[in-house]
């Protein structure tokens, strides 16, 4: 549909960060098989073997029964499947403990989140700038809640506390907050006492917190010997009461993410509505890839995928830091999760200096980067005519393999190099 002459009934919808950017090298020779492209803007990670981990999946049987649609809420042995995982890797010696009915499957994250917005009631619900910039349609397409931004400071390392949550939630009325954690594009974990203590404000004044858990197994601070993973899941009181919704899936944890197997985890009333908001919205996911999906949710499957993760995007991620770095890239903060680094360009030579620019220009490289801007989220672009916070700001996703990641750094070099002479 062409910008300048759109049909008349339907609206021009915005593009996500990673669409737009794809979008745009394409026009220019890009495809994910094209060996000369390193696409450092993916939000996958790498989908092939690595060292410890469980083999990969190749083939999925499907059975005549599995022509037929799946149940809105997802099949019942992959829901049982994955309240027991969390009961296991979350709330041993809890009384109260996850079920099937506790659980929700999706045909992909961006359903499951639809999922809960088309569920919300004329709320205010709080979103954190920077944060993943799908949320920004996601937030106005809705308009029964009201999406109201909580800035965060790069120059604290976007900390925010439970006590700030308190007085946020106090003073602006929110209902509910929406987040990921840990936050794609600035890698910042909510973990441990501090966790604890976000969940002890939403029980206390009764504000359910939406975590966008896609990111929970890319963690990077782990202590030796713990399994390096974190969720709200584990301090929540009563599954049925406390109002704590989970997101998480295939995409990024199991490293599926062409899968599209994702799901909700929360109290039985919410995934309810939820079920329902579904069986209008998308109809349910795929029925031989829940089934298929059944014994990778078990725990042994996970701590030996995790740990294999762990091990191979620690590294990515602190050969991208020292590559960027010496490039006169700065970070607002060390990525402790995920598998981005957000860096500031701001000292690069002009017109790498902003995101926007260095985007353009890395493409004539066959790079492709995600500009900072894509992550001041806005719904309904109730904030227009001003300079984006984060225009000096570039997401890097070390979600290729070291080998992409170092080609992309020597032409990144290269193209610093040529502006530096040439300035």
């Amino acid at each position: 549909m062409s910008e300048e002459h759109p049909i008349t009934a339907f609206r021009i919808v915005p593009k996500t960060g990673v669409i737009y950017v794809t979008s745009e090298a394409t026009r220019l020779g890009f495809s994910p098989s094209h060996p000369d492209w390193c696409n450092l803007g993916q939000g996958q990670p790498e989908t092939g073997e690595l060292p410890g981990a469980p083999p990969r999946v190749h083939d999925v049987a499907i059975s005549v029964d599995d022509q037929e649609y799946a149940p809105v809420a997802g099949l019942p042995e992959l829901r049982e499947a994955i309240a027991a995982l969390y009961n296991d890797l979350y709330r041993k010696g809890h009384k109260s403990q996850y079920s099937a009915e506790n659980v929700c499957v999706s045909g992909g994250g961006r359903a499951s989140l639809t999922r809960a917005a088309a569920s919300l009631g004329s709320i205010n619900l709080g979103h954190f700038l920077p944060d993943y910039t799908a949320y920004e349609e996601l937030l106005d397409i809705f308009k029964a809640f009201t999406a109201i931004p909580i800035l965060l400071d790069g120059d604290r390392g976007y900390a925010f506390s439970h006590e700030d949550l308190r007085r946020e939630i106090n003073g602006r009325g929110f209902s509910a907050i929406l987040l990921s954690n840990p936050c794609n594009p600035t890698g910042k974990l909510v973990e441990g006492e501090e966790l604890s203590k976000w969940v002890g404000v939403a029980r206390d004044l009764d504000c359910t917190l939406m975590f966008d858990e896609f990111y929970s197994h890319y963690i990077y601070r782990s202590r030796p010997g713990v399994l390096p993973v974190e969720s709200a899941a584990r301090y929540v009181t009563d599954v049925d009461r406390d109002p704590v919704l989970i997101f998480d899936g295939f995409t990024k944890n199991w490293r599926y993410p062409g899968w599209r197997v994702t799901w909700t985890v929360g109290p039985k009333k919410v995934i309810e509505a939820l079920t329902s908001a579904g069986s209008f919205l998308d109809g349910g996911g795929s029925k031989p890839l829940q089934r298929a999906a059944v014994p990778l949710v078990s725990t042994d499957h996970v701590v030996k995928e995790t740990l294999a993760i762990q091990a191979a995007f620690r590294d990515k991620r602190d050969r991208m830091l020292s590559r960027l770095e010496r490039l006169g890239v700065r970070f607002d903060r060390i990525p402790d999760g995920t598998f981005y680094v957000w860096g500031n360009v701001a000292n690069l030579p002009a017109p790498l200096s902003d995101g926007m620019g260095l985007f353009r220009a890395a493409l004539d490289k066959k790079v492709i980067v995600v500009p900072g801007e894509f992550f001041d989220v806005n719904p309904g672009k109730r904030r227009p005519g001003r300079v984006s916070r984060f225009k000096d700001h570039v997401r890097f996703s070390f979600g290729p393999s070291m080998a992409v990641i170092d080609k992309a750094a020597d032409r990144l070099e290269q193209l610093v190099a040529e502006h530096m002479r040439a300035g």
